[in-house]
């Protein structure tokens, strides 16, 4: 009867602890909003404060309704810092009507097909000896490499962008925050 009583307490342990871990874990935040792994990720990138310029460009581009679909998505998200960066006029440039086609390019550039989590993006590093390459829906491959405690982003250019949020789990996939826009 002892026996018995223990395994029902073992039973009822196994599946109590993930629901209360699973509470006891908050919602990662990005720019000081919570990212709700429930939303897909348009919304969540909405509703943080330093991806406005990248939901802009989405907006402009077209692609809201195809990063809310089903994915799954791995989206390197660059912050508005990110947007900054490059030469002056460059974002107002591309969200014209007129270059829709290339901001689509450089947007679809930031978006690996499946999901790519901190974990899973270290271990295709160490399976390759220091470097994996992914392909992106836009075509075009970037290479992942371990830069002291940080995953480092290698465009086609040569550009190189640091990931400062990782593992910001979505619906439809997963985001990675990072600090610079990448170049096909």
């Amino acid at each position: 009867m002892k026996k018995s009583v223990m395994n029902v307490f073992a039973c009822a342990l196994l599946v109590v602890a993930p629901i209360v871990a699973q509470a006891q874990k908050q919602d990662p935040m990005v720019g000081g909003a919570a990212m709700y792994a429930s939303k897909p990720i348009p919304v969540n990138a909405s509703a943080a404060p330093n991806l406005t310029t990248l939901v802009t460009a989405v907006k402009a581009a077209g692609l809201v309704d195809t990063l809310a679909g089903p994915g799954p998505f791995t989206v390197f998200a660059p912050t508005n810092d990110a947007f900054a960066k490059l030469p002056d006029g460059t974002v107002s440039t591309l969200v014209q009507p007129e270059n829709k086609a290339k901001l689509t390019s450089i947007l679809t550039y930031h978006v690996v097909p499946g999901i790519y989590d901190s974990q899973k993006l270290i271990k295709e590093i160490k399976k390759g000896h220091g470097t994996a390459t992914l392909k992106t829906v836009q075509g075009e491959p970037l290479s992942f490499a371990i830069d002291g405690n940080a995953i480092k982003i290698t465009d086609a250019k040569g550009g190189s962008a640091e990931v400062t949020t990782a593992d910001v789990y979505q619906s439809n996939g997963v985001v990675h925050v990072i600090d610079s826009v990448l170049m096909p």
